[in-house]
């Protein structure tokens, strides 16, 4: 029986271990390409399987576990592949992007079969022709945008200057490739190189133009002309890709591009397809999306909890009455396993109630470091759980539980192996209804959010202040008026955002470079534990010193009279051998003529 593999991702097992490894693309995962190519359920089929090899939330090496390996959390497993990385100790064997390397191949490679000699726009998909055309052109349509997103997520993650000095991307292969009729020499003879960086750039921006070409502006019904297509069309296919997630990726990657580390020239018209793009997706969201009974809108916070939440551009399939995240961000004395936990750096990077620095002389806050978590701007109460927190739990809401995060107390880090080492837990992401102790336990949906609203406005002011400043306005809106509506919309737990604002008014004045200081923290605090800061802070950053700085958190000490004391100390020193992340190990052995990026000469 015949196995399919990709070329890259699947090598080096396919040789160890034969193919059993790797399931067949294909729904059956028991039928061979023949099958496949006359098959229409088993052609949509190679579309439909690869939304299965997207993340599902966020308890991963590429969701919260990434920040793990920057200046906003520590994982509480010393052990763990992504700590080893942080502090510069990674093994071939530890790898833990190696997996994320191979399943992006395999949707490629998924998509590519769809795509070749056009298999499938020949397919017949319905009887009806008119819902037929409907069908496959919506497939073409996807079949382009998967592959630009699957690129995307590779480029992303594994691009980066060589070690012979070139800025690289990742083999482009636009073919399916039957690894199973070649021999182990022929293997290692495949003249597969890293394309350049521009050139898989270029690639993902021509296959995302293609699939707008066929794909719904969005998946909703009222977009839907005739009622008779929402067989085929709108709502049905919400939470797969559609044109205007299309231009969010569009976005998204001439944002990165644009970036100082990738755009050494300084080209200008990188950060002005990034504005554009960006400012397109907001408009739809705000006039299209927001035009609907319960649809989009600026004042509505986001609910996590929730897989429609309005300001989605596009998430992944949920999984329904879930603990995972629940599980993993609690401390012991909640029954969850504390994996991991903010770090000083990041809850200093919230402000004062007013919008102005922690403890700026400007603020009306005087901030008391004996109460260092008073009067903080009001995300900051939405996203982090410290010492003296008391929250509501259970489906009722009637079980108080107070944080002690001080030395002997219950969530302290050296008191249980399950609580976080940096006496900070997580609340981001988690529903507080859930208690384990009740009998019977209340779970919400959990999903990943790829790319939300806020990720786009964030985009937006960052690229259109690198064109003209905090007051340049593009298509009637400025980077301060888009910062401005994540600043005063209602945080994670629906509570007033910050009410009046007089440091964004104060900083929008002092020119590009302090206002591009400014939105990095602000990206830093909107996206902290959804896998996006990791390659943020490397894009900005130009050498290892910007990444190698050693996290910190508090010793807390209660005093006889109930008070406590807060000492800081360096919980983890941070030791990257290199800005990027390496091809992994095995491609490097099997394939000749890849190039590995700097600071990895010896994963070679």
């Amino acid at each position: 029986m015949k196995k399919y593999n990709l070329i890259l991702g699947c090598i080096i097992s396919f040789l160890a271990i034969s193919c059993s490894e790797f399931l067949d693309p294909y729904p059956s995962a028991i039928r061979d390409e023949d099958y496949v190519l006359e098959s229409s359920t088993a052609m949509q089929g190679l579309i439909d399987q690869c939304y299965e090899y997207m993340s599902r939330n966020y308890n991963n090496n590429e969701g919260a576990y990434l920040d793990c390996a920057t200046d906003n959390a520590v994982r509480t497993s010393r052990t763990d592949a992504i700590s080893r990385i942080a502090i510069g100790v990674t093994l071939p064997g530890d790898d833990p992007f190696q997996t994320y390397w191979d399943r992006d191949y395999k949707g490629i490679y998924n998509v590519n079969l769809f795509l070749k000699d056009e298999n499938g726009r020949n397919t017949r998909y319905m009887l009806d022709e008119h819902f037929d055309e409907l069908l496959r052109n919506r497939l073409w349509g996807e079949a382009y945008a998967l592959r630009a997103w699957f690129y995307w997520d590779l480029l992303q993650k594994f691009g980066g200057k060589g070690t012979d000095g070139q800025l690289l991307g990742v083999p482009l292969i636009l073919e399916p490739v039957k690894i199973w009729e070649l021999d182990p020499e022929e293997i290692r003879n495949i003249d597969i190189k890293r394309a350049t960086y521009e050139e898989c750039v270029q690639q993902i921006i021509s296959d995302c133009d293609e699939a707008i070409k066929y794909l719904p502006k969005a998946h909703r019904d009222f977009l839907v002309e005739d009622p008779l297509d929402l067989r085929i069309l709108g709502s049905r296919c919400y939470g797969r890709l559609d044109g205007i997630t299309m231009t969010a990726v569009k976005a998204l990657v001439y944002l990165t591009w644009a970036s100082p580390r990738f755009n050494p020239e300084g080209d200008q018209t990188r950060w002005e397809n990034a504005a554009k793009f960006a400012k397109e997706v907001i408009d739809f969201k705000l006039e299209v999306d927001g035009a609907v009974s319960n649809g989009f809108a600026v004042d509505k916070s986001v609910n996590f909890l929730n897989p429609n939440d309005p300001s989605i551009i596009f998430a992944s399939r949920y999984n329904n009455n879930n603990e995972d995240m629940e599980r993993m961000f609690y401390p012991d004395g909640m029954q969850g396993n504390g994996n991991m936990g903010a770090t000083q750096e990041l809850v200093d990077a919230f402000g004062m109630a007013d919008g102005y620095p922690l403890g700026d002389p400007r603020s009306q806050y005087e901030y008391d470091p004996d109460k260092p978590y008073e009067n903080r701007d009001p995300r900051f109460y939405s996203v982090i759980f410290y010492n003296g927190r008391t929250i509501s739990t259970g489906a009722a809401g009637d079980k108080l539980y107070t944080f002690e995060n001080y030395v002997g107390g219950k969530d302290e880090a050296e008191r249980s192996s399950r609580n976080s080492l940096t006496n900070y837990h997580i609340k981001k992401f988690v529903y507080s209804g859930l208690n384990w102790s009740e009998s019977s336990v209340a779970k919400m949906p959990h999903c990943k959010f790829f790319i939300r609203w806020d990720h786009m406005v964030l985009a937006f002011a960052e690229a259109a202040n690198q064109i003209g400043g905090p007051n340049h306005q593009i298509d009637g809106l400025t980077p301060k008026q888009a910062i401005s509506w994540l600043r005063s919309r209602p945080t994670y737990d629906g509570d007033p955002g910050l009410v009046s604002d007089p440091y964004l008014d104060e900083i929008s004045l002092a020119g590009k470079d302090a206002f591009n200081e400014f939105l990095k923290n602000e990206r830093r605090i909107e996206t902290c534990f959804e896998g996006t800061w990791f390659f943020d802070i490397r894009r900005w950053s130009t050498t290892l010193g910007d990444l190698n700085k050693p996290v910190h958190r508090p010793v807390i000490t209660r005093e006889a009279d109930g008070s406590y004391t807060y000492d800081y100390e360096v919980i983890e020193e941070r030791t990257f051998r290199s800005a990027y992340l390496p091809i992994p190990y095995k491609e490097m052995l099997n394939i000749n003529g890849l190039v590995q990026n700097e600071g990895w000469e010896s994963w070679q």
